[in-house]
């Protein structure tokens, strides 16, 4: 795994905001019908692990929504707090559309130590961690800037490790571990995930196969049905959901 690792160096691996190309909308002339839950259930409760990241509502929709976003990225930071309510209670719920999240880091180690605290959740629990990691972006980005301004020398030394062992430091150094503890992760818990080997692998191979098989170079980056589409707001990927048929 010493090639996909290559693809995680601590300084900016690709832009935030400019994930979208020209491809063409995936449009359907008729809507979509919607689909409903096993009795007692509801599809915003149905949260799944891909063999690439998680997946929210139903396994089999006819139109899946797939983002690969970055925590640290202040566009991803938008649509989460814009778009994800209206994407769950409007197309999820319904059946109709499943919304899965890939990591794709642009930030280097900060944003690696965040991706792996969040797949320490349970899988139930990704989405809520994801939301809440979204929802405290400023003050990580506070403190990452305050960190920067107050010891510059250790942001080099960090910039000089291994990409996970300066994960685990930025964790500690910025209050990670502290944060997901306070949501239900225990200390010993969130150490372990900094240092799972298959995590960091699995991150590290989603990157790779992002940049060299399905073309992403920024975050967010969105498709549809498997096609990239040009959008990196709400509007915009409401605009496609509906074209597909989510209407």
């Amino acid at each position: 795994m010493r090639s996909a690792l290559a693809l995680l160096p601590l300084l900016a691996l690709a832009a935030c905001g400019g994930g979208g190309n020209d491809s063409a909308p995936v449009t359907s002339e008729s809507p979509v019908a919607a689909v409903a839950p096993p009795a007692g259930t509801s599809w915003l409760d149905k949260v799944t692990r891909t063999a690439d990241g998680f997946m929210q509502g139903n396994p089999n929709a006819p139109i899946k929504l797939l983002e690969y976003g970055s925590r640290t990225c202040p566009t991803c930071g938008r649509f989460a707090a814009e778009g994800v309510e209206p994407l769950r209670q409007k197309y999820i719920s319904t059946g109709r559309v499943s919304y899965e999240f890939r990591d794709f880091l642009v930030h280097g180690a900060p944003d690696f130590a965040l991706a792996l605290l969040n797949q320490c959740a349970p899988t139930e629990a990704f989405f809520n961690m994801l939301d809440q990691m979204y929802a405290n972006q400023p003050q990580f980005a506070q403190r990452l800037q305050e960190l920067e301004q107050s010891s510059p020398q250790l942001i080099e030394q960090y910039q000089q490790l291994p990409p996970p062992e300066a994960a685990a430091r930025f964790a500690d150094a910025l209050g990670l571990v502290e944060f997901v503890k306070q949501r239900g992760i225990p200390e010993a818990r969130a150490r372990q995930c900094l240092t799972d080997q298959k995590l960091i692998q699995d991150i590290a191979r989603v990157n790779g196969a992002a940049t060299t098989e399905h073309g992403v170079n920024g975050t967010p980056t969105f498709f549809v049905n498997g096609q990239k589409i040009e959008a990196s707001s709400w509007p915009q990927v409401e605009a496609a959901l509906q074209a597909a048929g989510a209407r």
